[in-house]
């Protein structure tokens, strides 16, 4: 690999190191990418002596979520097969690092050419799976060289990304290193076959198969419908300070509405300033659920008392089920770095309303322009939105099949790719 790639991919580790003096975020990344190779040796030792069927390796959690399907195919298929799993950000590992269906589950090291080795030579991959937005080229090289099936899903591509500059010509190898990459629309494959990499198959995301997935193994809250019902209920997913700014006031001045938020990030402090820019009353999950219950019908029969107005879900696990009692649903992170997963809310054939940082979602994009999905920048934006879909029944009806139309008609992702990377040698 070029010298100049391996020397940004060091300095980014020193970066890292030197951020970790003052963030204890950082400091996890840089520690657990220091100790990857020593962790993969340990737990390949004691799982895989005999190397990995499948390396999957996604950058986060909602990463994790587009490659979750298809790893759940591969062992209800293949019981034995063995997995890893790895990642890039602490935020996905920490939460994942116990994740059942993988055999073992690390950081990625620094993409050093010496550490692409060490890697491989412990790991022995039969096959590896990227998702998305991964490319790190010394990887990519090695796993070549070792004539390894290195596959690419649930990958979109734009015009602005350094495949496509003039100066992109390394990457652009490291694209022809996977055997296929499979996009998630035909716009991908179009940019792609500009710069002549054809190794490519349109198949959509596999994390709609994960959404629809999870709306018919879940089992709901009977106490959440109770309190919701004969209500507009508005369920905010990932919320963020400033999603708060824009849709908060609205929340305060209708205390007829019930509205569920489940917050980003819920440390003691987070929840407090929340509670405290709610005019209604509000309740903690953890307040009126038992936590050790899971969903279990001891836990689900709890419910807020009727004149609680916000529930504010301070746990993990829950949203993706409670999206089915929302009737509009406004999901955060618009405002930051990018939305979150919008298809969750989506596969209930719900209205999703969010920020303006959702270019690099092609679902955004699709249900803007089908009317299942809403984008607004201020607060009399999500005024005017809200108050339609409150009095508007007819809209709500028509936006929500909208919706849940949308998912349905691009599921199947999974089936595809699982079928050819299993059949290939």
């Amino acid at each position: 690999m070029t010298p100049v790639y391996t020397a940004g991919i060091k300095l980014y580790g020193l970066a890292a190191r030197l951020a970790g003096l003052r963030s204890a975020k950082a400091r996890d990344f840089a520690h657990g990418r220091a100790k990857a190779i020593s962790a993969l040796e340990r737990l390949t030792s004691e799982r895989a002596p005999n190397g990995y069927d499948y390396w999957f390796h996604v950058a986060s959690l909602g990463e994790f979520e587009q490659a979750r399907p298809l790893i759940e195919r591969i062992k209800r298929q293949t019981p034995d097969a063995t997995i890893l799993l790895s990642f890039f950000s602490p935020s996905g590992y920490n939460v994942r690092k116990d994740y059942d269906l993988a055999t073992a589950v690390v950081y990625l090291p620094e993409d050093t050419a010496r550490n692409a080795k060490r890697f491989l030579d412990i790991a022995r991959p039969k096959r590896s799976v990227f998702v998305k937005y991964e490319f790190w080229l010394n990887m990519l090289h090695e796993l070549a060289i070792r004539n390894i099936p290195t596959y690419l899903i649930s990958a979109i591509f734009r015009p602005g990304q350094v495949f496509f500059r003039p100066w992109g010509g390394v990457f652009r190898r490291g694209l022809r290193t996977f055997r296929t990459i499979y996009v998630q629309d035909n716009k991908s494959r179009e940019l792609l076959g500009g710069i002549g990499v054809d190794n490519v198959r349109i198949t959509g995301d596999t994390r709609l198969d994960r959404v629809h997935d999870i709306m018919t193994g879940q089992t709901g809250f009977p106490g959440i419908e109770k309190w919701t019902e004969g209500h507009f209920t508005l369920i905010v997913g990932s919320s963020w300070p400033r999603d708060e700014d824009r849709y908060l006031d609205w929340v305060n001045m209708h205390p007829e509405v019930k509205v569920i938020i489940a917050p980003h990030e819920f440390d003691e402090q987070r929840l407090k300033t929340l509670r405290n820019r709610l005019t209604g009353k509000s309740i903690l999950w953890t307040e009126i659920f038992n936590q050790s219950a899971g969903f279990s019908d001891i836990e689900a029969t709890n419910a807020p008392s009727e004149d609680v107005q916000v529930l504010i879900v301070n746990t993990f696990g829950k949203l993706a089920a409670l999206y089915r009692y929302a009737d509009a649903v406004i999901v955060g992170g618009g405002f930051g770095a990018g939305i979150h997963n919008i298809n969750e809310a989506a596969v209930y054939g719900v209205p999703v309303i969010f920020g303006p940082n959702n270019h690099k979602f092609k679902e955004a994009a699709d249900l803007k322009n089908l009317g299942g999905g809403f984008e607004y920048t201020t607060s009399a934006d999500i005024s005017t939105l809200l108050n339609r879909m409150l009095t508007d029944k007819a809209f709500v009806e028509s936006s929500s099949k909208i919706a849940g139309d949308y998912i349905k008609a691009n599921l199947g992702a999974t089936d595809i790719i699982h079928k050819e990377i299993t059949s290939e040698s």
